[in-house]
C-alpha cells in the first residue's frame, strides 16, 4: 500500500473480510507504559508555571481532572482561567497559555532525557509473555521520535517493540485514529487481529475509532470507558495481564463486532 493510499485513510483491510480473528499485534499507548502523564508532563508543567512567575502547581489529582480536555494549551488555559490569571481578555489567556506550553515543551525535552521514569508493575512480564507468544508490539505517541524511542526501549526493552509511531509520523494526533493505522499498517496487521491498550480517555477513544478492541491500564482509572474491554491500575495485581487473557477478551469483543460483508 502507498504511502498516498494510508494518508487517504483507505486500507488493505478496509475491503477484506475475515472469517476468524487472531491476535497478532499489541499496540500501546506510551502513557499505557508509565504514568508519562503525571510523573513526565506534569512535572514540567509545574516548572513552567514557575518560569512565568505562576505561584501555583498541579496535583495529581487535579492533573487527571484535566486530562479530560483532548489539548495541552486548553489545560493551562482552563486552570489560569481558574486561578484568575488573564481573565481581561480571553485571548491573552490562550496567548499565555501558548508561552507557557512552550516553555514546558523544551523542559519536558530535558526532563524524559535525564529521567528514570518506570514502567508501569507488571509491564515487563506482560511483554515477555507476548513475544513469547509470538505477539507483535507497537507503540504510539503524540511525543517526538529523539525522546520517545529511547524511552520505550528503556521501559519495555531493547528490540521488545516493532514500531513506534510518533508525532512525526502522522498528521493528526489523538483522538484521531491516525496513529494507530499506522501502527498496524507497519506491522502488517489488520484491526480485527489486534488490540490496543491505552493510558487515557483520548487513547481509547482514538484506538476504538481505528477499530481496536482496547483495555485502559492506567493507575487512578479513566472517564469514558464503556467502550473499554478492561480498566486496570497496572499489569500486575492478583490476577497479572497475560497474552491469554487478552486473547479471550479479543475474541469475545469481536464475536459481537465482527463487521458483516457487503
Amino acid at each position: 500500500m502507498s504511502t498516498e493510499t494510508w494518508r487517504a485513510g483507505r486500507f488493505w483491510w478496509d475491503c477484506a473480510t475475515t472469517a476468524n480473528s487472531a491476535l497478532r499485534a499489541v499496540v500501546f499507548d506510551l502513557d499505557a507504559l508509565t504514568d508519562i502523564e503525571c510523573d513526565g508532563h506534569r512535572v514540567a508543567y509545574n516548572e513552567a508555571f514557575a518560569e512565568h512567575g505562576l505561584d501555583f502547581q498541579w496535583s495529581v489529582a487535579r492533573y487527571r481532572q484535566l486530562l479530560a480536555l483532548p489539548d495541552e494549551r486548553q489545560r493551562v488555559a482552563a486552570e489560569l482561567r481558574r486561578r484568575g490569571v488573564a481573565t481581561e481578555c480571553d485571548v491573552l489567556t490562550k496567548l499565555l497559555a501558548d508561552e507557557i506550553y512552550a516553555t514546558k515543551t523544551m523542559l519536558f525535552d530535558e526532563l524524559v532525557a535525564d529521567s528514570d521514569l518506570s514502567p508501569r508493575a507488571g509491564l515487563l512480564d506482560f511483554v515477555i509473555d507476548a513475544v513469547r507468544a509470538d505477539v507483535q508490539l507497537a507503540v504510539v505517541t503524540t511525543g517526538h521520535r529523539r525522546w520517545a524511542e529511547p524511552l520505550v526501549r528503556q521501559l519495555a526493552g531493547d528490540g521488545m517493540v516493532a514500531t513506534v509511531v510518533t508525532a512525526e509520523d502522522v498528521t493528526k494526533p489523538a483522538p484521531d485514529p491516525e496513529a494507530h493505522r499506522q501502527a498496524l499498517w507497519e506491522l502488517g496487521v489488520c484491526p480485527q487481529d489486534a488490540i490496543a491498550i491505552a493510558g487515557s480517555a483520548c487513547g481509547l477513544r482514538a484506538a476504538n475509532a481505528a477499530g481496536l478492541a482496547t483495555i485502559v491500564v492506567t493507575g487512578e482509572g479513566t472517564p469514558d470507558i464503556r467502550s473499554a474491554l478492561a480498566v486496570r491500575p497496572d499489569y500486575a495485581g492478583d490476577h497479572p495481564l497475560r497474552v491469554a487473557d487478552c486473547r479471550r477478551m479479543h475474541g469475545l469483543w469481536w464475536r459481537d463486532h465482527r463487521p458483516t460483508a457487503a
